[in-house]
């Protein structure tokens, strides 16, 4: 009674998104429930658990724990069946299964009208709206998601009102109805102003309206929202930092050491003897050690190939070589000019971020073929073609993770789409080529500069 009296108060923290507290009585619900047979309350807790992780962005750990809650509350507890698909969904969506993140909005419709409870239908078909937004669907993503607010917004539920503005301000932008756009960022900004409440994906709705606001020349309304971003980018590092440090230290830990319980009265079971015990400790240690030491010398590594990457942003400014009077081409001079002049504005261009770019379709933007712009690439910038568009690629992400915080919590997924990879695997193992790290690597070396200066 007394886990169940703590996780009722930190789900009315969390519907106010009040996360902090929420997670605070969160925890301490769970170290009592989980100390009883009651696997109701053990599996509610469970899922509100899993809310804190997906706000988090530890996508992988939410879904297992929704999968879960999945599994028990489908014999006996429809709200609680129905609600578990949803953020099931809802995640898939963010680690971009978008269709997985369909099939699954699908069938909580489908279940919802069978087991007789509608409740959440206007949820599934929100979640859809958001998953055609991510990609590229607008017209169907604004139909879905407008269809759904009327429901969400009656309920009170201010959270994913402000997402599904969020959302159709995102369609809108993309359409070139940027008027419209607007209107439906600054209903996230009255929603934040009122509740305190914003999403780290959401935040881009500023710099959306900053832009906007510089393109038409009214200064004093770009600084006022500067200063929003300023305040939000503030309240976010604050709230997700304490959420991130909190679960990690009392919750996981928690776990670990339960499990860690578990194996040893299992190995007590068994009645390992003495010698098996210390053979075991000793190969162990053993190992241990010869780890410790290849781990140490992996991050001395991991630091200088940091320092050089480093160095390397620091140094981005490119020296453009000039045409050579004999330039050993298959091209006239004028046209080898011509092309180099497109690949430096290429270079300085947000089209460096397109998927799927290839040699043959960048010579078509430069009005060149494929075979010249492949020998101006050779000569200029020594490199062939995928890795010269990696190698820009990884400056790009490396760049801007140092300038935007909030991206040192994303995941490799969303950097890597961010950077414009096809996907997870090519954006680290370019990454690894490029710089010698990994993308958490890099993070992880560059934080503990950022805490130094700070």
């Amino acid at each position: 009674m007394i886990g169940a009296a703590y996780l009722s108060k930190g789900i009315a923290y969390y519907r106010q998104k009040r996360l902090a507290e929420a997670l605070d009585f969160y925890l301490i619900a769970d170290s009592y429930i989980i100390k009883t047979a009651n696997e109701y309350q053990i599996y509610k807790a469970k899922y509100n658990i899993g809310l804190i992780k997906f706000y988090l962005g530890f996508y992988g750990e939410a879904i297992a724990l929704f999968e879960e809650c999945i599994g028990f509350f489908k014999r006996d507890d429809t709200r609680g069946y129905l609600n578990s698909l949803h953020m099931l969904g809802v995640c898939y969506n963010m680690v971009g299964n978008h269709g997985l993140c369909s099939e699954i909005n699908k069938r909580g419709i489908e279940e919802g009208r069978r087991l007789e409870n509608t409740d959440m239908e206007p949820y599934f078909v929100h979640s859809e709206g958001v998953n055609q937004c991510l990609i590229h669907n607008y017209a169907l993503a604004i139909e879905k998601i407008k269809s759904a607010l009327p429901a969400i917004s009656k309920a009170g539920d201010f959270a994913n009102e402000s997402i599904g503005h969020f959302y159709l301000g995102k369609s809108y932008w993309a359409l070139g109805n940027k008027e419209l756009a607007i209107t439906y960022f600054k209903k996230v900004d009255q929603i934040y102003e009122r509740k305190d409440y914003l999403r780290p994906d959401m935040r881009e709705g500023y710099e959306l309206m900053i832009s906007y606001y510089e393109s038409i020349g009214l200064q004093d309304v770009q600084l006022y929202y500067i200063k929003k971003l300023l305040r939000a980018d503030r309240m976010l590092h604050k709230t997700y930092a304490y959420l991130q440090g909190k679960i990690h230290k009392e919750y996981d830990t928690k776990k670990l050491k339960q499990q860690k319980n578990d194996i040893e009265k299992s190995l007590n079971r068994r009645k390992y003897n003495d010698r098996i015990f210390i053979s075991v400790i000793v190969a162990l240690c053993v190992f241990v050690i010869a780890i410790i030491t290849r781990y140490l010398k992996s991050k001395k590594e991991i630091r200088r190939k940091y320092e050089e990457l480093v160095q390397k942003l620091e140094a981005s400014k490119k020296v453009k070589s000039a045409t050579s009077e004999n330039n050993g081409l298959s091209m006239s001079k004028d046209a080898e000019a011509m092309v180099l002049s497109q690949v430096e504005k290429f270079e300085d261009s947000k089209k460096i971020r397109e998927r799927d770019l290839n040699l043959t379709k960048l010579a078509g933007f430069f009005n060149t073929n494929p075979k010249y712009l492949s020998e101006i690439i050779l000569k200029y910038r020594q490199k062939s073609f995928n890795n010269y568009l990696n190698g820009l690629k990884v400056d790009y992400i490396a760049e801007k993770i140092r300038n935007e915080r909030m991206l040192q919590n994303y995941t490799d997924k969303a950097l890597g789409e961010e950077a414009g990879f096809s996907s997870t695997r090519r954006f680290v193992n370019a990454f690894e080529t490029q710089t010698g790290i990994s993308p958490r690597d890099f993070i992880e070396e560059l934080k503990k500069d950022q805490q130094a200066n700070t």
